[in-house]
């Protein structure tokens, strides 16, 4: 697999020098998705189940930010790339996490 810089700026403490594996999901490599709200949680989860076993959960913020990037690319004829990176919002509306996917300046 190829790999990438990590995007994410100092000072967190990721990988910005390490470098990190890329691998592409393909719709043949998800054997199904169930999303839904566990019991006793107030969001939904979605997970996915991949073909080699493995599961990816995502918790609904993370979802809910890749709809928004989805939509604004295909409802907007001259935009042709959203980029998110993750946050962390000492101000934000109640209820909403301290670590955020916001949308960024794609350049």
């Amino acid at each position: 697999m190829p790999t990438a810089r990590c995007w994410q700026p100092s000072p967190l403490p990721c990988c910005e020098e390490q470098p990190v594996t890329r691998r592409v999901l393909r719709t043949r490599d998800i054997l199904g998705v169930d999303m839904e709200t566990p019991e006793g949680h107030r969001h939904l989860r979605t997970v996915l189940r991949l073909e080699d076993g493995e599961e990816l959960e995502l918790q609904e913020a993370t979802v809910a930010a890749l709809v928004r990037a989805y939509v604004a690319i295909k409802t907007d004829p001259r935009r042709n790339r959203v980029r998110l990176r993750g946050r962390e919002l000492i101000e934000r509306k109640r209820e909403f996490a301290e670590w955020q996917l916001l949308e960024e300046d794609a350049g």
